[in-house]
C-alpha cells in the first residue's frame, strides 16, 4: 500500500516541479522579450530606424513560431516534451546574444554637439567660414547600407529566437494540463501563467537600469566624461546588456528539463474511439509524419469548423493584438507624450503596469479553481470585465500634452508665426551654416525649442565647471526672444539665451495618473484570460489537444502578434511631423510628433480591436447557448 502510495505521489510532486521549472522558463522568456520592447525608442535613435521598421522586427520571431508549428502539432504526444523544451530555451538563449551583435559591429555612436569638430556641429557659424560641402553625417544612425545590415541581423535574430520558442507553450500546457490532477489544471495554469507574468515586470525594470548606461561604456569606460545626461533626446542607453544577461537567464532556466523523464498519457485521459470519429485513429502516435501533412488540411479545417472553438480564438486575436500594440510601444508613448526619459517609462510599466496584470491573471485562475462555473455563464461573465475596461480606456484620450512650440516645426520664429512652419530656416538665422541633419534640441528662455542652437542662432556657450565637455547655457541666441532684455509687454527679436535638452511637457504630472489607469484597466481585463483559455481547451476532443493548441497559437500570430506592432507603428510614423535627415534623405527616426494625434491613434486602436473581441465574445456566448451545457472539468471536450 505504502508503495502504491509513492507511486501516485509521484506524478503529482512531478507535475508540481514542472509547473515551477516552467514557469521559470516562461518568465525569463517573457524577460528578453519585454526587456527588448523597453529598448525600442533606443534602438531607433542609435541605428536611425522608424517605428514599423522596429514594429516589425519586434514581431519577426513569431514568424519561426509559423513556419514550424505544424511539426509541434505532430510531435505534440510523440516525442520527450520536456526534452524539446529544453533544446528550445538554449536555441532562444543564442539568439538574444545574438541579438546585440549590432553593438559590436558597428562604429561608436555619434551625436552633434559642442565637441564635435571643435564646436562646428551645433552653435552658429557663420556661413561665409564654411564653404566645404555637407558632410554625410547621420546622428548615430552610421550609413545607409549598414544600417540595412543591422536591422538584418536584429531580423535575423527574432526569428531565430522565435524558432526556438516553438515547443515551449504548446508542449508545456498539454504536458501540464495531461498529468495534473483532475480539477488542478486550470489552478496550474493560472500559476504558470501568474508568475510567467511577472517576466515583462523584470524585464521592463531590467531595461531602467541597463539604459541608464550610456551605450558605448565598453568603449570608453564608466569614468570617461559626457556632455548628455539620460535625460537629452541625443541619449542612446546601453541597450545590448540586457540581451546578454537574458541570455544567461535563458541558458541556466533550460537545463532542468533535460531531466524530466517522458510520460505518456494515461490511458484513463484518452477518449474512447468510435466509428463516427475516424480522425482520431489518423492523430494517433502510430501515424507518420507524411501522413500527418497530408492530412493537415483536414484537421485544420475540422478544428476551425468548430465554431465556438473559432469564435474564442478570433477573439482572443484581437484582445493579443490590443495588447502587443500596447506593450510595444508604450515605453515610446510615455517618452513623446510626457517626456520621461526611456529609463523611468521602463520602470514605471515594469513596477505598475505589468504586476497589475500578474495579480489579475492569478485572481482569474482562483475563481476557476473555486467557482468552476458552466461554460455559457463563463462566457458572459468574461464580457463584464472586458467591457469595464474598455470604459476605462477612455479617459486616456483626454490625458496627455499637445506637442510643445518648435521653431520651424509646428510654429515660426519669432513674429513669423505660421509663415516659416516647417521650415528650418528664417531671417534671424539664415546667416548661419546649419546641417540639415543636425539634431541637437534646445529650449530657449522664451519657452520655444529649437531644432539645434545653430537653428536658435546662438554663437557662444557656457560649460559646466566640473565638466567641461557638457553645455550649460547657449548664449547670444538672435532667435531667441530676450525676455530679460527687453521692457515688459514689449515682443521683439533679440539676443536672448537657451538651455540644452527639450522643453518640458505641459502636463509631466498626468504620467502616474495615466499609468494607473492603464494598469487599473490591464487588471481588470487579465481576470478574463485564463476562462477564455480554459475554455479553448474544453472545445476540442482530448486527442486533439495539442493540435488545438498549436492552430491556436498559429492564429494569434498570423493574426495579431506578427502584424500588431507594424501596424500601431505605421499608425505612430504618421503622427510624425518632423523626421530627422541624413545626407539630404529622411534618416528613419522621428524627431516630433503631433501628440494629440499620436495619443489619439495609439488609443484609439486598441479600443477598436477591443470592441470587436467583445462582439467575437458576445456571438460565441450566444452559440453556446444553443448548445448543451459544458463543463470544466478534466474530461473530453465536446465541440462546438
Amino acid at each position: 500500500m505504502e508503495e502504491e502510495k509513492k507511486e501516485k505521489s509521484k506524478p503529482s510532486c512531478n507535475i508540481k516541479i514542472f509547473v515551477l521549472c516552467h514557469s521559470l522558463l516562461q518568465l525569463t522568456q517573457l524577460l528578453h522579450s519585454a526587456y527588448f520592447k523597453s529598448c525600442i525608442t533606443t534602438i531607433e535613435r542609435r541605428f536611425g530606424f522608424n517605428s514599423m521598421s522596429m514594429g516589425t522586427v519586434s514581431s519577426l520571431h513569431e514568424m519561426g513560431n509559423m513556419v514550424l508549428v505544424v511539426f509541434v502539432s505532430y510531435f505534440g504526444s510523440r516525442v520527450n516534451r520536456p526534452r524539446f523544451i529544453g533544446f528550445g530555451g538554449l536555441l532562444m538563449s543564442c539568439a538574444a546574444a545574438t541579438l546585440a551583435l549590432p553593438h559590436f559591429l558597428s562604429k561608436p555612436y555619434q551625436y552633434h554637439s559642442m565637441s564635435a569638430a571643435g564646436g562646428s556641429w551645433d552653435t552658429c557659424v557663420p556661413r561665409e567660414n564654411s564653404s566645404a560641402p555637407e558632410v554625410c553625417r547621420q546622428g548615430g544612425g552610421g550609413d545607409p547600407s549598414e544600417a540595412r545590415t543591422q536591422w538584418l541581423t536584429l531580423a535575423a535574430s527574432q526569428v531565430l529566437f522565435g524558432i526556438g520558442s516553438v515547443p515551449i507553450q504548446p508542449f508545456g500546457i498539454s504536458y501540464i494540463d495531461d498529468f495534473a490532477e483532475p480539477g488542478n489544471s486550470a489552478l496550474y495554469i493560472a500559476i504558470l501563467f501568474s508568475i510567467s507574468v511577472f517576466g515583462p515586470a523584470f524585464g521592463y525594470l531590467l531595461g531602467s537600469m541597463m539604459l541608464r548606461i550610456y551605450v558605448d561604456v565598453d568603449k570608453i569606460g564608466l569614468d570617461s566624461p559626457l556632455d548628455l545626461t539620460p535625460s537629452d533626446p541625443r541619449w542612446v542607453g546601453a541597450w545590448w546588456m540586457g540581451l546578454l544577461v537574458s541570455s544567461g537567464c535563458l541558458a541556466l532556466a533550460s537545463i532542468p528539463y533535460f531531466f524530466f523523464p517522458r510520460v505518456k498519457v494515461p490511458a484513463q485521459a484518452k477518449a474512447p474511439k468510435t466509428e463516427s470519429d475516424p480522425l482520431k485513429d489518423e492523430t494517433s502516435s502510430e501515424t507518420s509524419l507524411i501522413d500527418f501533412l497530408k492530412m493537415f488540411p483536414r484537421l485544420l479545417l475540422r478544428i476551425l469548423l468548430q465554431p465556438v472553438f473559432l469564435l474564442l480564438i478570433l477573439s482572443q486575436c484581437c484582445f493579443s493584438s490590443s495588447i502587443t500594440g500596447l506593450a510595444t510601444f508604450l515605453s515610446k508613448f510615455l517618452e513623446h507624450q510626457y517626456g520621461t526619459t526611456a529609463a523611468y517609462s521602463s520602470l514605471l510599466i515594469g513596477a505598475i503596469n505589468l504586476p497589475m496584470a500578474a495579480v489579475g491573471l492569478l485572481l482569474g485562475g482562483v475563481v476557476m479553481k473555486c467557482v468552476r462555473p458552466p461554460v455559457r455563464t463563463l462566457l458572459w461573465l468574461c464580457l463584464a470585465p472586458l467591457s469595464l475596461s474598455i470604459l476605462l480606456c477612455v479617459p486616456l484620450f483626454f490625458m496627455g500634452c499637445s506637442t510643445q512650440r518648435v521653431a520651424g516645426v509646428n510654429t515660426g520664429y519669432g513674429d513669423t508665426q505660421d509663415q516659416w512652419t516647417n521650415r528650418s530656416l528664417s531671417l534671424c538665422n539664415s546667416n548661419c551654416s546649419c546641417l540639415n541633419n543636425m539634431f541637437n534640441p534646445v529650449c530657449g528662455e522664451d519657452n520655444t525649442e529649437y531644432i539645434s542652437p545653430c537653428h536658435a542662432g546662438c554663437t557662444d556657450v557656457s560649460v559646466d565647471t566640473l565638466n567641461p565637455h557638457r553645455v550649460q547655457t547657449y548664449t547670444m541666441c538672435s532667435c531667441v526672444t530676450a525676455l530679460s532684455a527687453v521692457p515688459a509687454g514689449t515682443a521683439g527679436m533679440g539676443m536672448g539665451r537657451a538651455l540644452p535638452g527639450s522643453c518640458t511637457k505641459s502636463c509631466p504630472h498626468l504620467v502616474l495618473p495615466a499609468i494607473l489607469l492603464i494598469a487599473f484597466a490591464g487588471f481588470i481585463a487579465s481576470l478574463s484570460h485564463n476562462p477564455i483559455y480554459m475554455m479553448v481547451l474544453r472545445t476540442v476532443f482530448q486527442e486533439e489537444k495539442s493540435f488545438a493548441i498549436g492552430v491556436q497559437f498559429l492564429l494569434i500570430r498570423m493574426l495579431a502578434w506578427l502584424p500588431a506592432p507594424a501596424v500601431f507603428g505605421l499608425a505612430i510614423d504618421y503622427s510624425c511631423v518632423w523626421w530627422k535627415h541624413a545626407c539630404g534623405k529622411k534618416q528613419g527616426a522621428c524627431g516630433y510628433y503631433d501628440n494629440n494625434i499620436l495619443r489619439n491613434r495609439y488609443f484609439g486602436l486598441q479600443l477598436g480591436y477591443k470592441c470587436l473581441g467583445l462582439v467575437l465574445l458576445a456571438l460565441a456566448g450566444w452559440r453556446v447557448q444553443h448548445t448543451p451545457c459544458l463543463s470544466i472539468e478534466k474530461e473530453p471536450g465536446v465541440p462546438v
